[in-house]
């Protein structure tokens, strides 16, 4: 295979979104593949629809799923600059040798000309065509119009007959009517480039040789194998990712909730198993790898070819299934450096704390991990640890406080049997309370239960011994010492 140059190239108006995420990460896995590079280019023409910080969000979500480019914004490189709205030189002089060889034309036909010829085709159930009335312009007349200033786009001379094939890896060949295309405008009045004029320019000059994007630029793609021809480049190779629907089948939007990288990322995913899932949106591993793959993984079976042509429905559900598989086995260092700022922004506890108690903390993290599947579930998860009670869960007193005989005094007996513990670890309250369930003759849900509920306010939590060797003695007796005030109370 000749020098693989990919390319992923946003548009910053908005945050990247899942669609455009996966896009880039099927970039960055062919490239690694074939030993190749990925270029990032930021196509920031379209100047209404800008967002001031969507460049740096998008930089920073690619930083965060561990997508890194080669060439491109922060980094360089030979074939800059990486921002359309700096490379506008180059669309001119591409735009005028299409001029001086015939091929494109000045068109000087008004808004309301075209609004004009518009609504005549509709009234005839036709589909709008600009129907070349600039065309025959001798240059003569283009340079004295030119000259009074008035206003124009440069339309490309497409053939009125025949087809336009695309080659497609993914697709196979696809085949578009020339005649439904018009001359289609490649520069716009105001002098910047159609998208796909400077789309075309920017992949030849950048030496692009696969053009790896999402489905929805298909119908894109026969203008721009047109303008390659035109301008007499080498086409690349071409491949459409299919569309990641919601599942319900419906073009996916913020309506099915989270889409764009960031608010995954603030409802503690993991990079890695966004990542994971997104390989799977179209992609298969083998079956000896299962569904758990990293990219170390992935890469070496990695094929356009075994690209999916159907399109992949997003699925919540089997995210936050795969995070949950993460969470378990992450390295606990580093999930904790990643979970504390869920810790902060939860209450739990200050910046300064985050230093102080890291060794607790991780702890806390390493203990309730396996109970949860998102950052943000485990630090709600984890409230216990930090905070005081403040009330009981109430199906969970209607259970244990209220319908169970004697929990009064067996909360008691296991206070007395804590306080006599010289050391208190796991094994030490474990042994202690399995002796008191021997003594008592009781079963260890009667004990265990409601001991729960007293120590962390839940029913449902990791192991008890564990949370309340972790808590210390001293506030294990004094929860127990509250949650028997309370039934007194009651």
């Amino acid at each position: 295979m000749e020098k693989v140059r990919v390319r992923f190239a946003p548009s910053p108006t908005g945050y990247l979104h899942i669609g455009g995420a996966r896009t880039a990460l099927f970039n960055w896995l062919f490239a690694k593949k074939h030993n190749g590079k990925l270029i990032l280019r930021i196509e920031d023409t379209d100047t209404d629809r800008l967002k001031e910080d969507s460049v740096s969000q998008i930089l920073s979500s690619l930083k965060w799923l561990g997508i890194d480019w080669d060439e491109g914004p922060e980094k360089g490189g030979e074939f800059g600059p990486y921002f359309q709205s700096q490379r506008q030189e180059l669309y001119t002089m591409a735009a005028q040798t299409l001029i001086q060889e015939n091929k494109a034309y000045h068109c000087f036909c008004s808004v309301e000309e075209i609004e004009e010829e518009r609504q005549k085709q509709r009234q005839a159930g036709k589909p709008f065509r600009y129907p070349g009335k600039c065309r025959g312009l001798s240059s003569e007349e283009v340079q004295t119009r030119l000259k009074q200033g008035l206003p124009s786009v440069i339309r490309i001379i497409v053939p009125e007959v025949g087809h336009v094939l695309v080659e497609d890896i993914i697709r196979g060949t696809v085949s578009f009517e020339a005649e439904q295309f018009d001359d289609f405008i490649i520069m716009k009045s105001n002098g910047t480039a159609a998208y796909n004029f400077a789309c075309v320019v920017d992949d030849h000059a950048m030496q692009i040789s696969h053009v790896i994007r999402a489905e929805e630029h298909l119908s894109n793609t026969p203008k721009q194998c047109l303008i390659y021809r035109a301008l007499g480049y080498e086409l690349p190779l071409f491949a459409h990712l299919s569309m990641i629907l919601a599942p319900d089948r419906s073009k996916l939007s913020k309506r099915h909730g989270a889409t764009a990288v960031g608010e995954f990322q603030e409802m503690g995913c993991l990079p890695e198993a966004l990542v994971n899932y997104l390989t799977l949106l179209g992609w298969s591993p083998t079956e000896a790898q299962g569904e758990l793959v990293t990219p170390d993984q992935t890469i070496p079976y990695f094929s356009l070819e075994k690209v999916s042509k159907t399109a992949a429905v997003y699925d919540i559900h089997k995210l936050i299934w795969l995070n949950g598989q993460y969470m378990t086995s992450y390295d606990i260092d580093s999930l904790t450096r990643q979970a504390i700022p869920f810790f902060i922004q939860a209450g739990l506890i200050s910046d300064l704390e985050a230093l102080e108690k890291r060794e607790y903390i991780r702890d806390v993290v390493n203990t309730v991990r396996e109970r949860v599947r998102t950052l943000g579930e485990l630090a709600e998860a984890s409230r216990y640890f930090f905070q005081e009670i403040g009330d009981y869960d109430e199906k969970g007193q209607e259970k244990y406080f209220i319908k169970q005989e004697g929990v009064e005094a067996l909360l008691f007996k296991g206070r007395e049997c804590l306080n006599t513990l010289d050391r208190f670890n796991v094994e030490s309250v474990d042994s202690a309370y399995r002796q008191l369930m021997d003594e008592l003759q009781i079963k260890g849900g009667l004990i265990i239960h409601p001991t729960r509920l007293a120590i962390t306010g839940r029913t449902v939590t990791p192991g008890l011994f564990e949370v309340m060797a972790l808590l210390g003695k001293r506030k294990c007796i004094e929860r127990l010492d509250k949650a028997i005030e309370f039934i007194q109370q009651m």
